[in-house]
């Protein structure tokens, strides 16, 4: 939407950006999601992981920022571009899910946060709850109709300031917690490992932000430079939140801690003073983080119907300039789903799961196609072709590392994940058909095919209680 970014944005701007739209609700909730898994030495172990393969993704997306400049609708781009209109429209639109999820988590932490002093809100899915987020999804709907622009440089500083407390840590609980944390679980270290990959995932969406954007960068080469910057600083916070609470607290104590367990961490550590301090700061920094992923949600749906990928209503303007239809589309998914969470046992893991998966098809198409691009220029010849075999292997790694995450999230949410793709494909027929196109190519309808099992399949299991959500 070329109202919501008026001017041409610097790197440091595009570097907020980035920080901006990764720091929101997930680092809040890392203590608990992390012990309950595993202790300190799986928990370094994963973010060696995490740190390795997302690092890879990042510099997928710097070269292709770079060596791509003409492909700046957002991450979708470069699946279209490598694999056709339909894997497009498939990382469109599960890019565009992973966001709504991601928003409805920030609901369901938020009022889960103020069950500690309200106890009408519980874990944050009560009707109580649900009633009062739905008043706020509206408020910012009608906020975001007026042009607000983003403003992600605040979450970056109210990040900072509530993790500064945690360095308050004892290195006798840490010891214990390294030797004696990980082996008072029954599974093994690589399934505890495992276990915590969807989480990695969730912490690490919005690390494509200047991407997303990148048609707004002053020089195309500042949308890479931020996503590495960004991609830095965060992975850095984020492994502080995790190791730092195994130093304060007996990891089966944090494993048990409600939602935000940063806030019982800080509770536990400082008293009542601890816990309202992170709360503040969490519900300060979660609303930032609402409104702008709610308009890169809303300029993912403008950007792929730009390009023919989403049906043109999405493209239309009003006269500020503003994509109506996509907002209102996003807030009207989110409200569903937050209405959803009332019949879910643990909202919030659920939607930190199916952020991630929908995610993990989107950066799967990016680093695949970072393969056929560096391929591609490497038999073109021409100079830097030592950078340009470095540039394969880097997509060929981040390969890998997609497909490894796909295996760790489990049968379970690719089958949600399916259950979302084919009912959603209604809207490629539609754009298909707008621009007078065959629906799908024979490759196409194949996909298309394993998607329509898929989502078969995951109504089998919720019917029948194999799927339990």
């Amino acid at each position: 939407m070329a109202s919501q970014v008026e001017t041409k944005l610097s790197l440091p701007a595009l570097t907020a950006m980035v920080v901006g739209s990764m720091v929101g609700a997930g680092i809040f909730s890392l203590p608990r999601n992390f012990a309950r898994a595993t202790g300190p030495l799986g928990a370094i172990i994963a973010w060696c992981v995490a740190g390795i393969g997302m690092y890879a993704l990042a510099r997928v997306f710097q070269a292709l920022a770079e060596r791509r400049p003409e492909l700046d609708a957002g991450v979708f781009a470069y699946a279209r571009a490598g694999f056709g209109d339909y894997a497009g429209f498939l990382s469109a639109f599960g890019y565009w899910m992973a966001g709504c999820f991601g928003n409805v988590s920030y609901w369901v932490l938020i009022k889960s946060t103020l069950g500690a002093f309200i106890p009408a809100f519980g874990n944050g899915n009560t009707l109580t709850a649900i009633v009062v987020s739905s008043v706020g999804i509206w408020l910012f709907h009608f906020v975001m109709l007026r042009g607000v622009q983003q403003a992600t440089m605040i979450n970056t500083i109210v990040t900072v300031a509530k993790v500064i407390p945690i360095v308050l840590f004892r290195a006798d609980m840490l010891r214990a917690n390294l030797w004696e944390g990980s082996d008072a679980l029954s599974a093994g270290l690589f399934s505890q490992v495992r276990a915590t990959m969807l989480i990695t995932v969730f912490v690490f969406v919005g690390i494509e932000g200047a991407s997303v954007y990148s048609r707004y960068a002053r020089r195309r080469s500042d949308a890479g430079a931020a996503t590495l910057s960004g991609f830095v600083a965060v992975l850095c916070l984020l492994v502080l939140v995790t190791l730092l609470p195994y130093a304060a607290l007996p990891r089966a104590d944090i494993a048990v801690m409600r939602q935000p367990s940063m806030a019982a961490v800080l509770g536990a550590l400082l008293g009542p003073f601890g816990s309202v301090f992170i709360g503040a700061g969490l519900i300060l920094s979660i609303l930032g983080a609402y409104l702008a992923w709610s308009l890169i949600c809303a300029e993912v749906l403008f950007a792929a119907a730009r390009t023919g990928t989403m049906p043109r209503i999405f493209f239309q303007q009003n006269e500020r300039k503003l994509a109506v239809a996509a907002i209102w589309l996003t807030s009207t998914v989110v409200q569903l789903f937050v209405i959803s969470t009332y019949w879910s046992i643990d909202a919030f893991a659920l939607m930190i799961n199916l952020t991630s998966s929908m995610a993990l098809i989107p950066y799967f198409l990016v680093a695949a196609y970072g393969i056929k691009a560096a391929r591609h220029d490497i038999e073109e010849g021409g100079a830097q072709r030592n950078a340009l075999r470095r540039d394969y292997f880097i997509a060929a790694f981040a390969t890998l590392y997609t497909v490894f995450l796909l295996f760790a999230g489990g049968a379970k949410f690719l089958m949600m994940s399916a259950l979302l793709y084919a009912p959603g494909t209604v809207l490629f027929i539609l754009a298909r058909r707008e621009r007078g196109l065959p629906v799908f190519v024979r490759a196409e309808w194949i996909i298309f095919a394993v998607a329509v099992c898929g989502a078969l399949a995951a109504l089998v299991g919720l019917m029948t209680g194999a799927v339990v959500i």
